[in-house]
């Protein structure tokens, strides 16, 4: 049975005019952005989650690991463990020894059933509220198999269904990923190509593609344009990327969504590095952003 690799779940999000949600996030990328808020959802594996602030140094881990990847440091009167990610191989065997949730995954292996009991739980707040479910991730496209028959799901039991997606869809089966969910949210992270390949790590030359095509097929879509200065948003990106959509039929709104760090305490947690550094906007700058879509008869707003 296809089964679908989940690194979270939220219930009662919103999409500004499509009612309550319930988000599923599902592993893999094939981005790398520099600004990503979601680290967790880039491999397409069950990783090690670590949370040293939740480690009493109890050592019960230590001998689990096979590959020796955990050791004990001291700081003074306490005490705690340290992962060397290099040799970790993700087994997650060391999760069983602790007890305090210091060590836990990211990821887990569902069934499209058994993900589907899980949002139909709250079908009563979508019906109330013309919601539904939205699927994002990392890339839900990458788990194609999975995410089809997912929506077709949804789609027996009269459930909406969003696919928030960055548009890059190397295969035939992910590209009817976007085909077959009844609304797309189009991430859009700038046009230039060497700053796209730079930032993202690459090509946008398949997103711009998709994109344009979804619009011709007549797919509903809400745009998401993430503003990160010096990277996706110039005076001149804005333009360009505006008098885009402004030649889009099909595209309901466009969510600026500025650059935060929300996803930034994450990055340790998987032995990782956080090196993304921007200022934050002024309400005057992103006011500034907003009137060069709304003077091109675009509907906007602020986050998403």
């Amino acid at each position: 049975m296809c089964k679908g690799l989940v690194f979270h779940i939220i219930h009662g999000s919103f999409v500004d005019g499509y009612g309550i949600r319930t988000t599923v996030f599902l592993k893999g990328c094939p981005l790398r952005c520099l600004w990503c808020c979601n680290p967790e959802g880039q491999r397409s594996i069950p990783e090690l989650k670590y949370e040293e602030e939740l480690c009493n140094g109890c050592g019960r881990c230590l001998s689990l690991c096979p590959v020796d990847a955990i050791r004990m440091v001291s700081d003074g009167d306490t005490a705690h463990v340290v992962i060397d990610r290099k040799i970790c191989t993700d087994c997650l065997k060391c999760i069983g020894g602790c007890f305090t949730g210091a060590l836990d995954q990211f990821g887990k292996w569902y069934t499209v059933d058994e993900l589907f009991r899980i949002v139909r739980s709250d079908l009563p707040f979508y019906r109330a509220s013309n919601g539904g479910v939205t699927i994002g991730g990392g890339e839900a496209s990458m788990q194609a198999e999975f995410t089809r028959a997912f929506i077709r799901k949804c789609r027996e039991n009269r459930i909406h269904t969003a696919l928030d997606t960055c548009g890059y869809t190397p295969t035939p089966e992910s590209f009817a990923c976007m085909e077959e969910a009844d609304l797309l949210l189009f991430d859009i992270k700038g046009l230039d190509p060497a700053a796209h390949l730079a930032n993202t790590g690459v090509s946008n030359d398949m997103i711009l593609a998709n994109f344009k095509r979804m619009d011709e097929i007549g797919k509903p879509m809400i745009v998401r344009f993430p503003l990160i200065h010096g990277y996706t948003e110039t005076d001149e990106s804005v333009e360009r990327i505006a008098d885009l959509i402004a030649g889009m039929r099909h595209v309901e709104r466009v969510d600026l969504i500025a650059h935060h760090e929300y996803g930034k305490n994450k990055y340790p947690q998987l032995g990782m590095e956080y090196t993304m550094a921007s200022p934050e906007y002024t309400d005057e700058q992103l006011l500034r952003i907003k009137q060069e879509f709304s003077r091109r008869g675009i509907k906007v707003q602020l986050g998403g």
